[in-house]
């Protein structure tokens, strides 16, 4: 027992019971933040100044600062999470972006602009207690043993739940045993804020169609043409399709016979969709489509649709494979097949959309100002409180962007291991409402990762839980770093 002791002692010193949450909030300071800026970099206004033909802003570096408060005399005062609580102020950061105005071709001088604040995890890598000793806390009023990992907004301590939810991008097989489909793979292809569920179904006279966005129920054979595998002898080389399933391989086929090239498949989904107009416009609409919606997570320019072909080919052969019991179906409530959203990556998902609104109104306010024949400038035009607002607002409610609620709520401080148990907490996005039982129950894979004992009775049983005490939670690594570690090793791209 006192091996235990020493054991759980050293671990807690290193590693802290909030160490998961405040990790990911790091990654979102350093990473994520700057990620989304880069994604919105160009901002073209509607309406250029008048004597201007081309005007542009680019959006550059980010910076953030220390925690501050602005008192009623406009003063600026670094402020520490204790004054906070006190006051009913919300501890928080400015956030400055360097803006450089591009005005035919000839870019400006970056213009430092504040484009709101950013609510502060306590003991994350920008609060100033991550860096004090013992000592130094208790000078200042805070409890050395508080683990951090929540905010502070208007007074009231916050905390965001972890969220669990299925692996994105990757298939999940499912057997059907009444009905029209047979057997049918699920994967949610999931890029930069966009979430697209796919949906693989094979029907019983042996059709594998594919759903996605407004695409409903398309056989895939014709996908796989309208991305380019024009051939049959591409599409069976693409699948590579096992001897036992050569039937169903010929009656795909077949299903594609109508669809010999890539402008007649287009042609055919566009149809299928019931888009107007004419044959171009539907072929030109439908390529859209196929680069934005169409597995998002691979890519969404035009040269990656054989990329997407090939992929699409690998996930036929899977879902016909399971109707022949060549492969096992997935299980669900396996861990392996779960991911966790902590709370850099709901932050993450919470600053892209309000960073988009406040795009949007810096687009408005230009055209404002330049429909009366003025240049404004960009420090004018940026309104700071409104990136702000929504930011602390889903924070004090807990009602976070895609309709979810419930995501940030009070911290409690019943007693010391109710706040460590609360800090801890992972919830299943499924609805208490319904029996879920297989959701529910204890599966294999918890064991060591979830607690087995530690859930609530009544409708929340199952699907609130909370980590166990030595789990340690990892991050996603960059695909880019890990492909090029494959092609390194000799592993050639499909488009070669």
């Amino acid at each position: 027992m006192k091996g235990f002791e020493t054991l759980a002692t050293g671990f807690y010193r290193e590693h802290g019971l909030a160490l998961h949450h405040i990790e990911s909030f790091n990654d979102f300071l350093e990473n994520k933040l700057q990620q989304i800026i880069n994604e919105n970099q160009i901002v073209e206004p509607t309406l250029p100044p008048p004597g201007i033909e081309e005007y542009k802003i680019k959006l550059d570096k980010i910076h953030l600062e220390k925690p501050i408060s602005k008192e009623a005399d406009g003063s600026i005062e670094r402020i520490f999470p204790l004054e906070s609580r006190m006051r009913n102020l919300t501890y928080s950061v400015p956030i400055w972006l360097d803006t450089i105005v591009i005005r035919d071709d000839i870019e400006d001088d970056p213009v430092r602009v504040n484009i709101g604040n950013l609510p502060v995890m306590v003991k994350s890598n920008i609060c100033p207690l991550s860096k004090m000793t013992e000592a130094e806390l208790i000078d200042i009023g805070e409890d050395p043993l508080d683990p951090g990992g929540y905010f502070i907004i208007n007074g009231t301590e916050r905390v965001l739940i972890s969220i669990e939810d299925l692996t994105p991008n990757r298939l999940l097989l499912e057997r059907k045993n009444k009905g029209p489909i047979t057997s049918i793979g699920r994967l949610f292809s999931e890029r930069r804020g966009y979430r697209v569920p796919h949906l693989f179904e094979r029907r019983r006279n042996g059709v594998v169609t594919l759903t996605f966005a407004r695409v409903t129920k398309i056989p895939a054979i014709i996908i796989l043409r309208a991305l380019g595998l024009e051939t049959d002898e591409q599409v069976v080389k693409a699948i590579e399709p096992h001897q036992r399933t050569m039937e169903d391989m010929y009656i795909n086929l077949e299903e594609g016979a109508e669809t010999p090239t890539t402008e007649d498949a287009l042609d055919y989904i566009g149809r299928h969709m019931r888009i107007g107009q004419g044959r171009e416009y539907r072929v030109q609409r439908v390529s859209q489509i196929l680069d934005t919606y169409l597995l998002p997570h691979i890519g969404q320019n035009p040269n990656q649709r054989i990329s997407k072909a090939h992929h699409i080919a690998k996930m036929m052969r899977r879902v016909v494979n399971l109707h022949f019991n060549l492969v096992d179906e997935n299980d669900k409530d396996h861990y392996a097949n779960k991911r966790l959203k902590l709370a850099g990556d709901l932050m993450e998902s919470l600053f892209r959309v309000s960073f988009r609104v406040l795009i949007n109104d810096i687009k408005y306010n230009f055209s404002r100002v330049a429909k009366r024949g003025k240049e404004p400038s960009i420090a004018t035009i940026v309104r700071s409180a409104l990136l702000t607002s929504r930011v602390e607002s889903a924070l004090a409610t807990g009602n976070w962007v895609g309709g979810r609620r419930g995501i940030s709520q009070h911290l409690q401080r019943l007693n010391f291991m109710d706040t460590l148990s609360h800090l801890r907490r992972v919830l299943s996005p499924l609805t208490t409402s319904q029996p879920h039982f297989e959701a529910r129950e204890l599966h294999p894979t918890h064991w060591g990762r979830l607690c087995a004992s530690e859930t609530p009775e009544g409708q929340n049983i199952g699907l609130r839980k909370n980590l166990a005490l030595f789990a340690r939670l990892t991050r996603d690594e960059d695909d880019k770093t890990i492909l090029q570690e494959l092609y390194n090793a000799g592993v050639k791209p499909v488009e070669e």
